[in-house]
């Protein structure tokens, strides 16, 4: 089906943290929607490459040396085997393109692991 994802109204629907939801899929890519507040799982994709778009608020990546701050607008991409950790003060609604299959938590698995992703 070809339809159009009004962002704002798509993550309005998302009532949990931490708790990704596709919201399309590209060649073999996934698009998810997700909303963040407080510190994220340290963690690392083996296989993977993740890009993190900031759609409102901002958030800072943190890796093992040093913290990148993304704001509205911005864009970064984790490259795979990158241990990182997000972490948002305040809300933050991301958009992610990462391949179909990726676990959000990559190499570790606690309570914030989602083994299956909602659809909208």
């Amino acid at each position: 089906m070809i339809d159009k994802v009004a962002l704002a109204h798509a993550f309005e629907k998302i009532n949990s943290y931490w708790s990704p939801v596709i919201a399309g899929s590209l060649n073999g890519q996934h698009v998810k929607l997700a909303k963040f507040k407080g510190p994220f799982t340290w963690h690392h994709h083996a296989e993977e490459d993740e890009l993190f778009y900031v759609f409102k608020g901002g958030f800072n990546m943190e890796f093992r040396d040093k913290v990148v701050s993304l704001q509205e607008g911005d864009f970064l991409i984790v490259p795979r085997g990158v241990e990182h950790r997000p972490n948002a003060p305040e809300e933050v609604w991301v958009m992610l393109f990462e391949p179909a299959g990726t676990l959000n938590t990559g190499n570790v698995r606690n309570e914030l692991t989602k083994d299956k992703l909602t659809q909208l």
